[in-house]
């Protein structure tokens, strides 16, 4: 795939219409489905908080999920152009969102705690500095406005 524009697409199906639609805030549910040709369906709902189910993905989770995800993908990209050798990646990314008095909100901050784990002793140094390079290439968290921290442990095998 050549350098330039990307294109994604998928569809988010409200589920939640309980016979009155939004008649009242608490007479339909959040529940929805996001549609992604040739994958599963994954299952969308609002935070518990905000009525939602918590058997369903909500998207604050889904933000969190994909900064991690692609800070994960960034890293093993960069980890093999600088010849570290990878071979457990794990992270337990956690992040704050504020709400205001008007009922809007926002993300304030996300950490990333990836452990990770390489095959040689030397190259643990570098392998904690490649979160940077990691971050600065990473579409998700160049997307966003606001701080994506980094607390990396690096382990050997």
């Amino acid at each position: 795939m050549g350098l330039g524009e990307h294109h994604y697409s998928l569809t988010v199906q409200w589920t939640g219409n309980l016979g009155d639609g939004t008649s009242s805030y608490r007479g339909y549910s959040r529940d929805h489905d996001i549609r992604i040709p040739g994958l599963p369906v994954l299952p969308g709902s609002a935070d518990p908080t905000f009525h939602g189910d918590r058997d369903r993905y909500n998207p604050e989770q889904l933000l969190l999920a994909a900064l991690a995800q692609c800070h994960m993908l960034s890293f093993l990209h960069v980890a093999v152009k600088h010849g570290v050798v990878v071979t457990d990646y794990q992270d337990d990314a956690t992040g704050v969102m504020r709400l205001n008095r008007d009922g809007s909100g926002q993300f304030e901050s996300v950490t990333l705690n990836p452990r990770v784990t390489v095959v040689d002793a030397a190259h643990v140094d570098l392998a904690e500095q490649l979160h940077r390079e990691a971050n600065a290439v990473c579409f998700i968290a160049r997307s966003v406005n606001f701080p994506v921290h980094h607390s990396p442990v690096t382990v050997v095998a």
